[in-house]
């Protein structure tokens, strides 16, 4: 028995088939075109699963990763801001009517966060948080092999907690949140402020690793801020570990390990925080998708 992996993102849509063991098969990229609305850009994702259908294919369920805001009790994609044209787009019934299979939906960071609770860094573990750095902050909680969601899909959504008394905000972005402080975009507004001209997270890395004095305040700066969010994590849901994805850690690991450092100050028992890599990379959300339909 197959289970299809839907991952929607703001350039592309992927698509994979995967086996009872997780693992995937074969995987499928589509364009995300502006252009054109939901449905349109789902259109050639129905019909590569009708091509399973008809081809023989034993198809468990459909399950799709999505960015948020979501409701997850209506099955629709509320108004993300990077996904032009789905705005109030009934994904699950869409794919459910379209394919005859029954089709369960989730946040983009909880499905790459159940892949790694379940079979990557937080294997075996009754407690996971899962932590995404990169552009933004994804999290996700999975208690006892289960995604905590919450009464409105919130569970996790650290990224928008106040961490700090910074009085810049975007869009729903708190003042003062972990995202727009510490993130890959907090990361670059606070180095262009500090600038004075445009910049971009991977030249403030460059400077630090250069010795720069002004990369080195946006750093000290920037982890800071992080510490002060992990420290949060920690003393809110006390997890057996934190599991960190994303291309900041990937890339540069040091961001993580002095976070860590001046997070240590924060806690009773710093050694108790234990910290494991991701090991699914950008494959995470597909297999946590596929893991929805069980």
């Amino acid at each position: 028995m197959y289970r299809i992996a839907i991952d929607i993102g703001g350039t592309q849509l992927r698509i994979a088939l995967v086996d009872e063991e997780y693992r995937i098969v074969e995987v499928v990229k589509t364009p995300n075109d502006r252009t054109r609305d939901a449905a349109a850009n789902c259109a050639p994702l129905v019909d590569w699963i009708r091509a399973k259908q008809e081809a023989g294919f034993e198809l468990a369920g459909i399950g799709i990763g999505s960015p948020g805001p979501l409701d997850l009790r209506a099955g629709k994609v509320l108004n993300p801001p990077n996904l032009v044209g789905w705005d109030d787009f009934p994904i699950v019934e869409f794919f459910s009517q379209a394919t005859g299979l029954p089709t369960f939906l989730n946040n983009d960071a909880n499905v790459a966060g159940l892949s790694e609770a379940l079979l990557g860094g937080g294997k075996g573990c009754e407690s996971v948080i899962f932590v995404g750095l990169s552009t933004g902050f994804g999290g996700a909680f999975v208690y006892r092999g289960e995604l905590v969601n919450g009464a409105h899909g919130n569970t996790a959504e650290y990224w928008n907690s106040i961490v700090c008394d910074d009085p810049h905000g975007r869009g729903s972005a708190n003042p003062g949140s972990l995202n727009e402080n510490a993130g890959g975009t907090g990361i670059a507004r606070v180095a262009t402020e500090r600038y004075g001209r445009e910049m971009e997270p991977k030249e403030l890395f460059d400077l630090y690793y250069a010795g720069d004095p002004v990369a080195q305040g946006v750093f000290d700066y920037c982890t800071e801020v992080l510490a002060r969010g992990l420290a949060n994590i920690f003393w809110n849901f006390d997890p057996d570990v934190v599991v960190v994805g994303g291309s900041i850690d990937l890339y540069h690991p040091i961001y993580l390990e002095k976070a860590l450092e001046k997070a240590a100050r924060y806690l009773p028992a710093p050694d108790s925080l234990r910290i494991e890599k991701a090991v699914f990379g950008d494959d995470a959300g597909l297999i946590g998708a596929a893991l929805l339909v069980g």
